[in-house]
């Protein structure tokens, strides 16, 4: 064998820069990963942060909700031992000034009675502060639910989005099944005008719907928002129409010969494989009842059959100032949709990406 032109440590050097040449598009394959991984997180951030200010905002006493720089982590008042709020002078005030004393009462004219040092003082807002520590401020939370009938605005606001989810699956679905797997003169005709009413916006039928509904006598009730959902919903319609259309038709085919008729293929065979869709179709209309604001607004009357979302907003015209309690309401309502996302993500994402069975 020849020997090598090339120094020991010529070789060495040469063989560094052959692995590192191997490493750079791993290297730099890795880092666009981690770059889109940064931007990911980033993105998320910018989306959660509101929530996040809420959350920090229904856990604060209403003092430390409007400083700057902004107070991130929640903090409390202190209280002595008989429950009042201490507080320290910053008043001009000689030798009371920094000293710490208890709030004692409001008075009418906005001005605060407080005991700094043994001596009762009339003072405005401006000349002194509450001393604080870090915790959570639950009476934000008390204060909300005996402000609002909470429990009552919940049970209003399950009853209708039950039914209406009730409706919507088994309207739509059968609808859809109709559009997708029976062959019927003017099937395609029809669903156009189907997909056609989904462009006419909302507010053009507003007015006359409204006035139907209390021509017939429906108006104050819960049956505009729930009834319409029994006939079909056109969004869903299409949606569970491409999902069904993606289910071999060979399964009917042999149901079929086996003497299944239309409604065993749809209810035996259809549905059963449809459970992805059909839950994302659930959850969809969940998520629209439980937020819808402009329905109940408009056929709704008694303070009693007020939704969540509807209550939300007449606590806030009544306690404009109150934010504290405000934003404990608003996580409240908000919770238990994060809490549902998250535990039917994965259907909710087979849903949303399956469009039938692969071979």
């Amino acid at each position: 064998m020849a020997n090598s032109f090339l120094s020991p440590t010529t070789q060495i050097a040469v063989a560094v820069l052959l692995v590192v040449a191997a490493m750079v598009p791993m290297l730099l394959k890795r880092r666009v990963r981690w770059t889109a991984h940064f931007f990911l997180v980033l993105s998320s951030a910018l989306f959660i942060l509101p929530f996040v200010w809420m959350l920090s905002t229904s856990l604060k006493p209403e003092s430390r909700i409007f400083t700057f720089p902004p107070q991130w982590i929640p903090s409390t008042d202190v209280l002595d031992a008989q429950g009042r709020r201490v507080v320290i002078y910053r008043g001009t005030e000689e030798g009371l000034q920094g000293r710490q004393g208890v709030e004692l009462s409001v008075l009418e004219n906005g001005q605060y009675l407080l005991n700094i040092a043994g001596k009762e003082m009339k003072v405005w807002p401006e000349t002194f502060e509450i001393k604080q520590r870090l915790g959570f401020h639950w009476q934000n939370y008390t204060k909300a639910f005996k402000q609002m009938d909470f429990f009552q605005n919940l049970r209003n606001t399950l009853f209708v989005c039950f039914l209406t989810v009730v409706g919507t699956v088994i309207s739509s679905a059968l609808v859809a099944y109709s559009f997708s797997r029976i062959e019927w003169p003017g099937r395609n005709a029809l669903f156009v005008l189907v997909l056609a009413t989904m462009m006419l916006p909302y507010q053009v039928t507003l007015i006359p719907l409204f006035v139907a509904y209390r021509h017939i006598g429906w108006a104050g009730t819960f049956k505009p928002l729930i009834v319409p959902t029994f006939f079909g919903v056109p969004f869903y319609i299409f949606l569970l129409r491409q999902f069904f259309m993606g289910v071999p038709q060979d399964l009917s085919a042999a149901a079929r010969i086996d003497g299944c008729n239309e409604f065993g293929i749809f209810s035996r065979i259809i549905l059963p494989l449809s459970k992805p869709s059909l839950a994302t179709t659930a959850l969809f209309m969940f998520l629209w009842e439980w937020g819808d604001f402009l329905n109940p607004l408009i056929y709704l009357q008694d303070d009693r059959q007020y939704t969540l979302a509807i209550a939300l907003q007449q606590f806030q015209s009544q306690h404009e100032s109150a934010w504290g309690p405000l934003m404990a309401m608003a996580t409240v309502i908000t919770i238990p949709i994060i809490i549902l996302f998250f535990f039917t993500q994965k259907t909710f994402i087979q849903g949303i990406t399956m469009t039938g069975l692969k071979g």
